[in-house]
């Protein structure tokens, strides 16, 4: 992509996710970004999607300052469909993880334990509860950096790591009730 192509890209994300934070999810939702009810807090309607606009606008931010290079790929087609299937093979892997590496590592435990676990029982206490998350999203960040940087680094793990325990803090940790991703499910 030109860059001209990617600062055009980067000025449509910012403006997207400014619409998005101004004037659709005020709007749209029914509470703030955290309520207080009863003397306790509790996510508001508005703080998944304010916080999912603020990374696009943070992303798009990065199109439009960021200096690149321009480089013309010999066959953009077929460039454009590889980078798609890997992206669309990390998320995969990433979900599946998500979904099934809690309830593995239980039945695992349940292998070498002389007490029957159940996940379902389990979904809420910790370690327990990050194992699938924690699993997942450092597969799908990280994956995501080395397929964009392509190459694998220590560096993408550690970052993706650092983001899932970011996200841990933001989401899980203040709020006693909440069930991160995939636990909510079960």
């Amino acid at each position: 992509m030109t860059r001209t192509g990617t600062r055009t890209l980067g000025l449509i994300c910012v403006a997207f996710a400014v619409v998005c934070i101004g004037v659709w999810i005020p709007l749209d939702t029914d509470t703030g970004l955290i309520e207080k009810v009863r003397r306790r807090v509790e996510i508001g309607d508005a703080l998944a999607p304010t916080v999912a606009a603020a990374f696009i606008l943070m992303g798009g931010l990065v199109l439009v300052l960021a200096p690149g290079r321009s480089h013309a790929d010999s066959d953009p087609v077929r460039v454009t469909l590889g980078f798609g299937a890997a992206m669309l093979a990390i998320l995969v892997l990433a979900f599946a993880m998500m979904l099934y590496a809690g309830p593995l590592v239980v039945g695992v435990a349940n292998l070498f334990g002389s007490d029957v676990l159940e996940y379902r029982l389990l979904r809420g206490a910790f370690p327990w509860k990050y194992i699938g998350f924690a699993s997942g999203g450092i597969v799908a960040i990280s994956g995501v950096i080395c397929l964009a940087e392509r190459r694998v680094s220590v560096r993408a793990i550690v970052i993706g790591a650092l983001a899932v325990l970011g996200m841990i803090a933001l989401f899980d940790l203040p709020f006693d009730d909440l069930l991160l991703p995939p636990n909510g499910d079960y």
